[in-house]
């Protein structure tokens, strides 16, 4: 049975697109307080985002373009460039934990923005200590962790996932520009994978892929994998192909 105090459902106006030009999205949120694993499960097989206590996904009016994308784990292959990126990443350390915000967090959050602005045209803006915690921190629950990536004792990357009951859900990844040579987007995808397969999980769960955004389309790239069908809503089976 599930255990949640209350979900206020709610939706955007039409905005700009922040993966498309010339095209229009419409969000509809969930909040939800004390959200069960059972319930982020459902969920997130159906296409839907946890930030903090906000789960959120496009409800946009003739376009599907935005697909929610899953990994096969079970039938995944590490390839010879993956293995070039782990060597790469000889002597990094990892630490997995629940969420927290530090100094060293904000400061790395707020200098990957500041370097994805200038590479990729992200909109950038400073995200408060209160704002960092919503999205990243609340709502963990028992099922919310961070991977943290150290060389020494400096934090270079931090990976905001869900464990489910059948996968992992790749919430959120930021690293350090200066140790982009590392590939370290790449590494986090990996790391995920081998996690899942250490805990017989089938699916890692990475969002949304977008054939024509620049900074999505990369996630076809790890084959095999399935994208959902439409928007099932929570009493509808969720059909993945």
């Amino acid at each position: 049975m599930r255990s949640f105090s209350r979900i206020i459902e709610f939706s955007t106006l039409e905005t700009k697109c922040s993966y498309l030009d010339d095209c229009k999205t419409r969000m509809e949120y969930k909040y939800i307080e004390n959200a069960t694993m059972e319930l982020n499960q459902e969920l997130i097989e159906r296409g839907w985002r946890r930030f903090g206590n906000y789960y959120s996904r496009p409800q946009c009016q003739n376009c599907k373009l935005c697909l929610s994308l899953r990994i096969d784990v079970r039938n995944y292959n590490f390839s010879r460039s993956a293995k070039r990126v782990f060597k790469k990443a000889e002597g990094i350390r990892y630490v997995i934990q629940a969420p927290t915000i530090s100094t060293e967090h904000l400061e790395l959050y707020d200098k990957y923005h500041r370097h994805m602005e200038q590479k990729r045209g992200w909109q950038y803006y400073n995200l408060k200590p209160q704002s960092y915690h919503e999205l990243y921190v609340s709502g963990a629950h028992n099922f919310g962790k961070e991977v943290l990536y150290f060389q020494g004792e400096k934090l270079i990357g931090v990976d905001l996932i869900d464990f489910l009951d059948d996968g992992i859900s790749s919430i959120y990844f930021y690293y350090d520009p200066d140790f982009e040579k590392l590939s370290l987007g790449r590494l986090s995808i990996y790391e995920q994978i081998i996690l899942a397969k250490e805990y017989d999980l089938e699916w890692i769960y990475l969002g949304y892929y977008v054939k024509e955004c620049q900074s999505l389309k990369y996630k076809a790239s790890y084959t095999p994998y399935q994208t959902l069908q439409g928007n099932p809503n929570l009493d509808e089976d969720a059909i993945w192909i």
